[in-house]
């Protein structure tokens, strides 16, 4: 595999590992099949021995795969070759090829896996609450676990990834994923809970990663538009492919098949590992000048030009900081900030005041059919939304285009404090509020991610766009906290609550911000160095 950057560490290991986590997995099959004649209801059973042992596989499997996967960066540093002067300006100047286009493609599969676990909790969680008879406020618990999964797997992940590389990064989440099928066995709640954590962890991952990867090998005239592109087909095709598994496979197995479907779909990302590269930036930043060479030749063609430019990469550490605490350091630490409260914020939206936006619509005077058509319509005018987020964002200005909709989403936001604190029941006033706080929201989702995983440098790439990402999953737990309180029964004092931390977000962004369109990543880590220097 030296074309796609490093070749296992120990092969063996990583191949013996995968299969003890798939033979874990399916050693918990016979007994949901036992289960058939009762409908696929496994409440109370005792797990039998061969589901303890596969148990007892998959974590054995995860260390062994691990162990075989991660390079050994110190090791293959010794025994490479020391020459350097790659010229990223040469791979960022070349068109759109047949390699991108497999990259894309992988990526967005992996991306669709990713959103369709998360987007799974909806249709498992009436099923479930039946099985182990729920109240609501347990069933709350698993939505809550499985978020606080997916805050923590997104930094852990994007750490990881920045130490060992991308491509391992997937692979290790990829396997995390299949293990954790098993939740669709679990006779009890409680085991549920503990391998709903581990799923959202394991899915937490993939979303920065992915768009880190992107970010480094898709030629600089392009990365910005097929990074929104990523993210916009990525989260439809998750909820599309969720919504066709629980309507074709639900009313015959159960809701718990939709928790086994985790095997095949982490299976797919495995099988095609073959498509996927590791970052020749993340290669050469660690002093794999040769295997970050390999790669550019299958990307680009021509690596290595002798027009007098300045190589990009110099020996191995000789970047800044490292860590979280890197973030918030020089000119990187507004834009952590103002790129953390907006998806903090996007979280409470999402979470939280979309929520409950139904029942409020209906306090504020509108019928309860008009709420729910209105929101359905609404929902649709976010998709072709999603275009225009894309066109702004590759042909105006990327960090306009992010501060535009995170400002449209404060306005909206502030239109239903308004509407909220002087009691005026109009409808027209409404749905407008209503279709612009979800049109606004959705561009906000759409270039945030991408947009950070532009503005760090490679050494800090995947924890950036990690912690942007559980920013905006740390808003969703905090919403669920909110509408315990009641926050969300008020609808002016929630928008107002929520609007204050967008309007900080965009000030500090519009005023920090660098546009990233069509500009090479090196240039783009210069021009933050500078934005800072006159602050030293």
């Amino acid at each position: 595999m030296k074309s796609n950057g490093l070749s296992l560490h120990h092969p063996f290991a990583f191949w013996a590992g995968t299969a003890a986590i798939v033979a874990g997995v399916l050693a918990h099959v016979p007994m949901f099949v036992c289960a058939s004649h009762m409908g696929y209801r496994m409440v109370g059973m005792e797990m039998d021995a061969m589901m303890l042992a596969g148990m007892a596989l998959i974590p054995i499997g995860l260390l062994l795969a691990a162990y075989g996967l991660m390079p050994r960066m110190a090791r293959l540093r010794a025994g490479t070759g020391a020459r350097g002067g790659l010229h990223f300006h040469v791979a960022d100047g070349v068109p759109l090829n047949r390699q991108h286009w497999y990259l894309v493609a992988v990526l967005v599969i992996a991306l669709t896996i990713d959103v369709m676990k998360p987007a799974t909790l909806g249709f498992v969680m009436p099923g479930m609450t039946r099985e182990y008879e729920l109240a609501k406020q347990s069933a709350g618990m698993l939505a809550f676990v499985a978020l606080t999964g997916t805050t923590v797997g997104s930094v852990v992940w994007g750490v990881v990834a920045d130490r060992f590389g991308r491509r391992a990064t997937i692979l290790l989440s990829a396997l995390m994923f299949i293990g954790t099928a098993i939740c669709g066995a679990m006779p009890s709640f409680n085991w549920n809970l503990a391998m709903c954590f581990l799923m959202g962890a394991s899915a937490g991952g993939l979303l920065p990663i992915t768009f880190t990867l992107m970010a480094e090998m898709i030629p600089a005239a392009h990365r910005g538009w097929l990074l929104v592109a990523l993210g916009g087909l990525g989260n439809s095709a998750g909820y599309l492919v969720a919504a066709w598994a629980a309507s074709l496979l639900e009313p015959v197995y159960g809701w718990r098949v939709l928790w086994l479907l985790g095997l095949p779909t982490g299976a797919i990302i495995i099988l095609l590992s073959r498509l996927l590269p590791e970052s020749p930036r993340f290669l050469a930043t660690n002093g794999l000048h040769a295997e970050a060479r390999a790669v550019l030749a299958k990307f680009a063609g021509v690596v290595d030009a002798d027009d007098g430019a300045a190589a990009d990469h110099g020996p191995a550490g000789d970047h800044g900081p490292v860590g979280m605490r890197a973030l918030l350091q020089g000119g990187y630490g507004p834009l952590t900030i103002g790129m953390g409260v907006a998806g903090v914020a996007w979280g409470l939206v999402n979470f939280g005041f979309l929520l409950w936006l139904p029942t409020n619509l209906r306090a504020m005077g509108m019928d309860a059919a008009t709420a729910t058509s209105l929101l359905a319509k609404s929902a649709l005018f976010a998709l072709p939304g999603t275009l225009v987020v894309i066109w702004l964002y590759h042909s105006w200005s990327t960090v306009k285009t992010l501060v535009t909709f995170i400002g449209l989403s404060c306005a909206s936001l502030l239109g239903f404090f308004l509407l909220g604190h002087t009691g005026v029941a109009s409808t027209a006033a409404m749905v407008v509020a209503t279709v612009a706080l979800l049109v606004s929201a959705s561009g906000v989702i759409a270039t945030l991610i991408p947009y950070a995983s532009e503005i760090y440098p490679v050494h800090l790439r995947a924890t950036g766009s990690g912690v942007i990402a559980a920013g905006s999953k740390l808003g969703g737990i905090l919403g669920a906290g909110f509408g315990v309180v009641g926050l969300f029964g008020n609808v002016a004092l929630a928008a107002l609550v929520i609007a204050l931390p967008m309007a900080v977000a965009a000030l500090l962004l519009a005023r920090n911000g660098i546009d990233t369109r069509g500009r090479r990543l090196e240039e783009i880590q210069g021009l933050v160095g500078e934005a800072a220097a006159p602050a030293r």
